[in-house]
């Protein structure tokens, strides 16, 4: 037995030490509508198509498979929508003992709607925050003290911008997470120039937001705060919400342009794997691209949005947003995949 025990300890262990595959840069998509190629393009049919992605790895009990490219070692994920199904997804990835994540750059690359006071659909955003909308009180808006602007307060809080602020950060939850700054103005100054499609469609609603200007500019790449929450919310007071909320998590370095749902999970499990040693979040981006407006257009309820654009397909900007997620996106992720020798061991 002991024999037996001494020659196969060792080849267990060589096994354990077997060559992972490298990865450069890991793309994350929230969903795909049917197949990974050939038919209606979700997040992440065009990464699979066009970059592209053409190995199929397996992903047991996880709810896509992955996609891989050999050549420019750069691995594309789907979690599933929501902050639950992210936040497991890449954490179960950043566990998978088959990859080498600790260079590994993350771009995640989704569609969400876009505040009409600094944006207009179609557009791409790069994300210097990311804010929690999931961790707070709220009130009932048929109880809101009068004077009171809306009904969230910090969890920590009996007000909606109790001073002084409270850490947005402690074992309540989490508020705030700053991305690395000099890598998201890298990321922008890459793709600022990108030239994003314009369509008839996206000309006529951005009439029918007449009454703010940035809604009536054609698609761009922008800087901007995304708002992660695990309800999709609506409308102008819930807008107002949004924008006071990053203004103040951020205390007032921040400007709230994309709603989002999965960010915050996303940027929480790969906190919990950088402690961990797994990856480094130094090398960590996010890119939401503007699929609908958030709230509607002067002389519109929220609930006639709501219903016009009551699925994904159904969104305004639904094809456009999709498209540019991928081409600005892959802008960076081939630059950093093609000059490994300058990125690997120095962050951009």
């Amino acid at each position: 037995m002991a024999v037996l025990l001494a020659t196969t300890v060792p080849v267990h262990g060589a096994r354990a030490q077997a060559a992972k595959i490298p990865v450069r840069v890991v793309v994350v998509t929230t969903f795909e509508i049917g197949n990974d190629e050939g038919d209606q393009p979700g997040e992440f049919q065009h990464w699979v198509e066009k970059l592209p992605l053409p190995q199929v790895l397996p992903f047991p009990g996880r709810y896509r498979r992955l996609r891989y490219n050999p050549d420019l070692h750069v691995l594309g994920v789907v979690t599933g929508e929501g902050p639950t199904r992210m936040a497991a997804t890449i954490t179960a990835l950043g566990d998978d003992p088959r990859f080498d994540l600790t260079h590994a750059y993350f771009l995640l690359a989704g569609i969400g709607g876009i505040d009409p006071n600094t944006g207009s659909v179609g557009s791409a955003v790069w994300a210097p925050h990311v804010v929690s909308g999931d961790v707070g009180h709220a009130i009932d808006p048929r109880e809101i003290p009068a004077d009171w602007p809306n009904g969230f307060t910090p969890i920590q809080g009996t007000r909606p911008d109790p001073q002084p602020m409270p850490p947005a950060n402690s074992y309540w939850g989490d508020n705030l997470f700053t991305l690395r700054p000099s890598l998201v103005q890298w990321a922008y100054a890459q793709t600022k120039n990108v030239h994003l499609a314009d369509t008839p469609q996206l000309a006529a609603m951005r009439e029918r937001y007449g009454t703010f200007p940035s809604a009536g500019k054609p698609p761009s790449v922008a800087l901007g705060d995304t708002m992660a929450a695990g309800i999709f919310w609506v409308g102008g007071r819930m807008n107002s919400w949004a924008e006071g909320w990053v203004h103040y998590w951020t205390q007032g370095k921040g400007r709230f342009v994309t709603t989002a749902e999965e960010d915050a999970g996303f940027m929480e499990a790969l906190g919990f794997l950088a402690d961990a040693g797994k990856v480094d979040l130094n090398r960590v981006l996010v890119l939401r691209t503007a699929s609908n407006f958030d709230m509607p257009p002067t002389g519109e309820t929220p609930a006639q949005l709501l219903a016009a654009e009551a699925d994904e397909k159904g969104f305004s900007g639904f094809d456009p947003s999709v498209e540019a997620a991928y081409t600005v996106g892959s802008v960076v992720v081939r630059k950093l995949a093609d000059h490994w020798n300058l990125y690997e061991n120095r962050v951009p």
